[in-house]
């Protein structure tokens, strides 16, 4: 099987399972796999039984002229991926297996990303963050005990950019339709004394969106500094991002999406004069900053040790202009204008969210033989500050500028221990076990989501079976158990309860020098699960509410194929059955049983494919292909809660040049997107009408419509 690993790296195979068993070289200089320790805690090998992907560092690097990561992520397995904007900068979603970011655990270096309080992922917060991504593994379904919020869709964990060798310089350039234009410059040291490197990037994306006003403005810093010798790694991070993004997470409805796709309502009023206008500062404004103290430690041949600190600040807030709103909401006293009682006014406000995030996360390896033992946990902190604040009303005599009308605050403590092992009985079969004890405490005082003091406490057991038929042939089942707390817009729309999930993997996995394989059958129950009842809050959040029993049960397929050294291909397919059992709808004060339902925002086919021709060793042309079908945007399988499939191509070429003079190199990128102009929806949501009279109800829909053929270009000098 090693000698398939190698001949697979040097031919540049490194798609799927065999991205982590392979060092890279680069222009960027060698990289040190000894980085890879950071995150082996949380990683799997094709030795597990585990459903996964991986992409590296090279792979990304052809696509990454500015778009976000989840876009970059688009033609993975099961994945479907939206931009509120419509071009892939800004706001970003991404849904694995139907489930939705809040379910998907994200790490970075084997720290939590998600949010602790909305368990949300928002990548907007961190621009460009994969121009310092060395890579990243997608694990489908619960997948391996991971730090922070539990995986109820998939885990993502992210490793950035690895200790270079040798010093190198890289100044990158992308424009784009809809103004988008990305500059970003890196740098490092390279190894001094043979043990110290720095290294760093900064960048600036802008665009103004295809929806109309979607405009974003985003910058990101990432600085390194390392040291390693022959049994120590020790890396400081400090890494962020500012982002003030136009809204544009309201949608449009069917009959403006037929005449004017491009329209966005964020900020419309009619002024005194009964003209239509937009408030220019209808805005998302954010930043956020994160400290990393990483260390490895190779204490034995048999013992390595990893231990991180870690410290995430954030701060920002959304303005938004109100017309004619209660004076109620603000405390404001009615008063008389012209004689006439006036309790209502128009008015500018701000929704703050002021926050600490900390923690630390560890972990022991012990290696040795048959056994492979990982022993670790984590303890994370959070404190958030909820206020809202009155910039500007019309109407006012007891409220002045700055004067906040509301005011909370929230804090959660995560506690997680795990042991996992891999031993392997002879040289066919491997077990695998996974303990995980994770308990959570979560206290609010919003007026929004009443008075929390709740704590959970869960175990979840992970066990699994490896068996190796030949070198070219490796089979897995797996049977794990997840639990998950409720989030805060849970508590907003009710009293939530905690979800129960069992996740059944059967996988099989063919790998020889020219054609990897990989097919897996599975199975989701859940109980209470918290599904997306199609219908958004006021910031453009899905709303969630428990459902006693469901299920998600599916085939999943990939591929990588080499036709020759210039020509290969990597396509994938997944189908799906995703239902609730027995759904139970109340509409009209009618208690409705409507038997077995899809879930919404679930696609029963999803496919993918990627084909690439290098017709020369500097040189490749790449096709991108992405089917997503049919899904629905509410639980009751109505006919106007149907969202239509629609099926994309992209097109992305690269030449590089080699030089001998100023620069080593100079990369030339081109990216467009949607090739055949398709005129799709990836999103949108449904609700009932609230003002519909009795018997009278009907779906109100929104739709986020995405870009047509549009494109990137970009020039990255390498010296």
């Amino acid at each position: 099987m090693k000698t398939i690993f190698t001949t697979l790296a040097c031919s540049g195979l490194t798609m799927g399972a065999m991205a982590q068993e392979s060092p890279t070289d680069s222009l960027m200089g060698k990289k040190i796999v000894l980085d890879e320790v950071l995150v082996q805690a949380v990683r799997v090998t094709k030795q597990m039984p585990v459903t996964f992907s991986n992409l590296d560092r090279t792979e990304i690097a052809p696509r990454n002229l500015g778009q976000d990561i989840p876009v970059l992520m688009n033609f993975l397995p099961s994945v479907v991926t939206t931009s509120d904007a419509g071009a892939g900068v800004g706001y970003t979603g991404i849904r694995v297996r139907g489930s939705d970011a809040t379910r998907v655990n994200v790490t970075i270096n084997g720290i939590p990303y998600n949010d602790a309080e909305s368990h949300g992922t928002f990548w907007v917060n961190m621009p460009d963050f994969a121009s310092s991504t060395e890579s990243l593994q997608l694990q489908r379904g619960v997948g391996t005990s991971t730090n922070g919020a539990g995986a109820f869709g998939a885990s993502l964990n992210l490793l950035t950019d690895a200790v270079s060798e040798d010093g190198y310089g890289k100044i990158s350039s992308s424009i784009g339709s809809f103004n988008t234009l990305r500059n970003n410059i890196k740098f490092s040291t390279g190894l001094l004394t043979d043990h110290i490197e720095i290294s760093g990037r900064l960048s600036r994306i802008t665009s103004d969106g295809y929806i109309d006003r979607a405009s974003s403005e985003l910058d990101s810093y990432f600085l390194q500094g390392a040291y390693r010798d022959d049994n120590t790694l020790i890396k400081a991070l400090l890494f962020g991002g500012h982002e003030i993004t136009y809204q544009s997470w309201f949608g449009i409805d069917a009959a403006t999406l037929a005449t004017d796709r491009t329209f966005n309502p964020a900020g419309l009023y009619t002024d005194e004069n009964g003209n239509t206008r937009f408030h220019e500062n209808q805005v998302d404004n954010y930043k956020q900053d994160h400290a990393q103290l990483l260390w490895n430690e190779q204490i034995s041949d048999t013992w390595s040790s990893n231990i991180a600190l870690h410290y995430t600040r954030g701060r920002g807030f959304f303005e938004e202009f109100r017309e004619d709103d209660d004076f109620d909401t603000y405390g404001i006293t009615p008063i008389t204008v012209d004689g006439t009682l006036v309790n209502t006014t128009d008015i500018i406000r701000r929704r703050w969210l002021d926050n600490d995030f900390y923690g630390t996360v560890f972990s022991a390896n012990y290696k040795k033989g048959k056994v492979d033992l990982i022993l670790g946990g984590g303890w994370n902190n959070y404190k958030g500050d909820h206020f809202g604040e009155v910039i500007w009303a019309r109407f006012a005599n007891n409220v002045n500028s700055r004067d906040r009308y509301y005011e909370d605050n929230s804090t959660k403590t995560d506690l997680n221990l795990f042991a996992k092992a891999n031993y392997k009985l002879n040289d066919t079969w491997s077990l695998y076990g996974d303990l995980q004890y994770r308990t959570v405490t979560y206290e609010a005082n919003g007026a929004d989501t009443g008075l929390v003091d709740d704590t959970f406490n869960f175990f979840n057991p992970k066990a699994g079976i490896t068996y190796d038929l030949d070198p070219n042939n490796n089979f897995y089942f797996s049977y794990a158990v997840a639990h998950r707390e409720p989030n805060r817009n849970d508590y907003e729309n009710g009293s939530p309860r905690q979800e129960r999930l069992n996740d059944f993997e059967l996988g099989w996995r063919y790998v020889s020098p020219r054609i990897q394989l990989n097919a897996n059958l599975y199975y989701m129950d859940y109980k209470d699960q918290l599904i997306l009842t199609g219908n958004i809050n006021d910031v453009g959040a899905y709303i969630r509410a428990n459902v006693a029993d469901s299920y998600r049960a599916g085939l999943e397929l990939d591929a990588s194929i080499q036709f020759s050294d210039k020509f290969s291909m990597r396509p994938n397919l997944a189908l799906s059955s995703n239902k609730i059992k027995d759904f139970v709808l109340v509409r009209d004060g009618v208690t409705t049983n409507l038997g077995d339902t899809n879930i919404a925002f679930s696609p029963s086919i999803i496919a993918g494919n990627v084909i690439s021709y290098a017709p020369l060793n500097d040189f490749e042309l790449a096709l991108y292909s992405k089917l997503v079908g049919d899904q629905y945007l509410s639980n009751t399988d109505t006919e106007a809660s149907m969202l239509e499939g629609y099926f994309t191509t992209d097109f992305n070429i690269t030449y590089e040049i080699r030089t001998r003079r100023i620069f080593k190199s100079v990369v030339l990128s081109g990216l467009v997107n949607n090739i055949f102009d398709e005129r799709y929806v990836s999103n949108g949501y449904t609700f009932l009408d609230n003002f519909s009279t009795p018997g009278n109800s009907f779906e109100v829909q929104g739709f986020y419509p995405q870009a047509g053929t549009n494109f990137l270009l970009g020039a990255s000098f390498n010296f």
